[in-house]
């Protein structure tokens, strides 16, 4: 679950759902939304974003920017002014569309910056007896710093009071996504899988996974096998253990 830092206001919705966007385009409660993942170039400074409203009544949005870190492996989300949005709050008749333009103030030098772009539907009035439910939409932005950029993500084994985990550092310049996280024996025997529904790592940030072993981890540091796929490539390290329970 991502945290959010904000004032109270922020949190009285009666329901919630939050989306965590990746590729394509997301349909819920009659709105559509494109791009769902926002790739900045290097040196560029402004984009858009589209939302249609496929439903059969008017519907009003309201569009909040954060800056997005992952300090100590868990997603975090603080209210910033370093992207724009213009319109921050818009009313989209049935059938029609709303351009949000995105502005950047400052282009990151040295490493990726990341930011999100959280959209929530603002209820209408509400019906004596009826629970209003909020949609909330989390949608990623990635800017590119003027420096070639890439993600470097090497992985271990830790314990920590009993419980293992996999840790994955990301060393590099640039977000990585990681899927379907298999860790094998030197035999090949499947000892763990994880299909993460949040599988960022930002750059210069740690991830951690408690694993339930199927089976004894072997004794041998050396004998530990990862395989992964990542955005644009697959994944296949040896994996140390650093510590034991």
């Amino acid at each position: 679950m991502i945290s959010l830092r904000r004032t109270a206001p922020f949190r009285t919705v009666t329901a919630l759902f939050i989306v965590l966007l990746s590729t394509g385009a997301v349909r819920a409660q009659g709105l559509r939304v494109m791009p769902v993942s926002i790739q900045m170039a290097p040196g560029q400074n402004a984009t858009t974003m589209t939302v249609v409203n496929e439903g059969s009544a008017t519907t009003a949005i309201q569009i909040r920017t954060y800056a997005w870190n992952q300090p100590n492996g868990k997603d975090q989300l603080d209210a910033s002014d370093e992207v724009v949005a213009s319109p921050p709050i818009a009313s989209i008749a049935p059938r029609a569309q709303q351009l949000i333009r995105l502005v950047l103030r400052h282009s990151p030098q040295e490493r990726e910056a990341t930011y999100r772009i959280v959209l929530d539907q603002i209820p209408a009035a509400g019906v004596p007896g009826v629970v209003q439910v909020v949609l909330r939409m989390s949608i990623p932005i990635f800017a590119q710093p003027t420096i070639r950029a890439l993600p470097h993500v090497q992985f271990h084994i830790e314990s920590d009071a009993g419980q293992i985990y996999l840790v994955g550092i990301n060393d590099g310049l640039r977000h990585e996504v990681i899927r379907d996280i298999v860790l094998l024996s030197s035999d090949g025997r499947k000892l763990w899988s994880e299909s993460s529904a949040s599988p960022y790592i930002l750059a210069g940030a740690t991830r951690r996974w408690p694993i339930a072993l199927q089976g004894s981890l072997p004794l041998k540091t050396d004998a530990l096998r990862l395989t992964a796929q990542a955005d644009t490539t697959s994944i296949e390290q040896q994996v140390q253990v650093v510590g034991t329970p």
